[in-house]
């Protein structure tokens, strides 16, 4: 339905034309959600952690033994979830020297009051 073609005569032909695209966008959303809630829920083994992170699996193993890494063991096996990892690696995220500089404004800013 073009914009242009909107009337009184044919508002609610038009109302319903919205609540169908309306439908269709909604539930094209939930399925996106319920899909990626799935795929972070996964458990995933040693040898992807290492394509996902980058590194060797021994130094896997020794960020393991350091109980420096989210990981979840059963039995011999490590399991770890996609989710966590990452957001372990942001948390390692280093400031920029423009972020410390700004911190050090604000703080001395604070100070001063």
């Amino acid at each position: 339905m073009d914009i242009n073609e909107i009337s009184f005569e044919n508002l609610p032909k038009a109302v319903a034309h919205l609540a169908k695209e309306i439908a269709e966008i909604k539930s094209m959303i939930q399925n996106v959600q319920v899909y990626e809630s799935k795929e972070k829920s996964i458990p995933i083994g040693i040898e992807e952690v290492s394509r996902l992170i980058g590194k060797a699996k021994p130094t896997i193993y020794a960020l393991v033994g350091q109980r420096k890494i989210p990981c979840y063991k059963y039995g011999k096996k490590l399991y770890f979830f996609e989710e966590e990892l990452l957001e372990w690696i942001s948390k390692g995220k280093k400031k920029t020297i423009q972020e410390i500089e700004s911190e050090v404004l604000k703080y001395n800013h604070n100070r001063k009051k």
